[in-house]
């Protein structure tokens, strides 16, 4: 079975760089629910962000709080489905327009890479657009294990008679034509029941991105992606990892512990309810202490204590550095860990990028630095004009990537959903060739 076979929706149509689009995307997460609708208009190449055509203006947006997600999988389809229809109608409301079909993002369903590779012979010892499309297609034709949905399929590199990193091989002279291929999936059940909750929502579903390549899309910043970053995607129920190396995302992984865990730790070690285990996370936590902390004192909820009148628990604050740090440490040792089993250590060591919700909590750059090593910092969605101030924090640089992504959508090779054979055949044609110039062009 090949990777046409392990498709979930038909590639994404490329944003031509002369058009101006409006796009409705859908970040679905388990601690938020988040629909921009925004409006992407072509700028000069100089006026916009690397690998950017369009400049993306909000003119909806709408957030809630997840339910029926679990560690960025659906556990109840009615709950997720009524906290979609909740983010889009506040979107649709602000906006002032009516949804159709969205671009959705996958956190959870095990995310993980495959890398494969390819060669054929050059046909007329000239490379030319029928040698790169066959060399893409013997990529595409290996098999992956049962289960797995692709998400994407980036090819990273060409080669030529044995000379890698050719980045555009076309008029150059060779007689053997190689490609490396990293294709991105995830858990099929993971990924078509979040479909399944959107789909409930009377939405269609344009695309499904990988949260990680999202993050990276949009937070990103100058020759970050050439150099070599590592995108760490720090969400309620996840942990996701993006690495970017040559321009390209060359690895995906996820680990389900995020900042939910770290709101539960609190709330048992506090002996308090979740939701004011949350606020106090918020308001006074830290992964690193100060010599004030011991006397700082923080004001705990009883669990019983449901109309907050009677005198509340009173824990200095380095109580709560002591419960917060170690699940920290816990989280950046696994993505350490999974970085090194897969070769991307090095990565990790010249930077990182932080994203996500988690992300916000104070002394994670110093913790993260301690424990990962190499440059730290914190990413916010960039390039983007309406985002109310509230949205300009590393939480929302997912949601941001997916308005980017269709900029880039032209890097993907193959149609993940295969499509049929006499359509094939009539691609292969003059007229059909020119056909889908047309589609894709205008």
């Amino acid at each position: 079975m090949s990777l046409r076979d392990h498709g979930l929706t038909p590639r994404l149509k490329p944003l031509g760089t002369r058009r101006s689009a409006t796009l409705s995307v859908l970040d679905i997460g388990t601690s938020k629910v988040v629909c921009i609708v925004a409006e992407l208009k072509p700028v000069p190449a100089g006026e916009a962000l690397r690998g950017r055509t369009h400049l993306a203006r909000v003119i909806g947006i709408g957030h809630q709080r997840s339910a029926g997600i679990k560690g960025g999988a659906v556990v109840d389809l009615e709950a997720a489905e009524t906290a979609i229809r909740q983010a889009i109608h506040a979107a649709e409301r602000m906006a002032r327009v009516e949804v159709q079909s969205v671009i959705v993002n996958l956190t959870g369903g095990r995310l993980g890479s495959t890398h494969l590779d390819a060669s054929v012979d050059v046909n007329a010892g000239m490379v030319c657009a029928t040698d790169i499309g066959r060399v893409l297609d013997a990529a595409s034709a290996h098999t992956l294990r049962p289960g797995r949905a692709v998400l994407h399929a980036l090819p990273t590199g060409f080669s030529l008679d044995g000379q890698r990193n050719v980045v555009e091989p076309t008029g150059m002279i060779g007689n053997e034509l190689g490609v490396d291929l990293h294709v991105v999936t995830g858990e099929q059940a993971a990924a078509r029941n979040l479909m399944l909750a959107v789909e409930r929502s009377q939405l269609g579903i344009e695309t499904v991105v990988a949260t990680p390549y999202a993050s990276g899309l949009s937070a990103l910043v100058d020759d970050e992606a050439d150099m070599g970053t590592v995108v760490l995607d720090l969400g309620g129920g996840t942990t996701s990892v993006g690495v970017f190396s040559g321009g390209h995302v060359v690895h995906v992984d996820a680990i389900a512990v995020g900042g939910h865990h770290v709101t539960m730790d609190v709330a048992r070690g506090l002996t308090t309810r979740v939701s004011a285990a949350e606020r106090i996370k918020t308001l006074h936590g830290s992964c690193i202490s100060s010599p004030s902390d011991e006397r700082d004192m923080i004001a705990v909820p009883q669990v019983d204590d449901e109309d907050d009148r009677e005198v509340a628990n009173h824990v200095p604050k380095a109580h709560l550095v002591r419960i917060i740090r170690p699940r920290i440490e816990e989280i950046l040792e696994l993505v350490r860990d999974r970085l090194h089993t897969a070769g991307f250590a090095a990565q990790a060591g010249r930077r990182v990028v932080l994203t996500g919700g988690a992300a916000q909590l104070a002394g994670l750059p110093e913790v993260a630095r301690r424990v990962l090593g190499g440059q730290i910092r914190i990413g916010r969605p960039l390039g983007i004009k309406g985002l109310p101030e509230a949205a300009r924090g590393p939480a929302f640089s997912a949601a941001v990537g997916l308005l980017v992504y269709p900029q880039v959508a032209h890097l993907e090779h193959f149609e993940p959903k295969g499509q049929s054979f006499f359509a094939a055949r009539r691609e292969r044609t003059y007229i059909g060739r020119m056909g889908r110039w047309l589609l894709d062009s205008f």
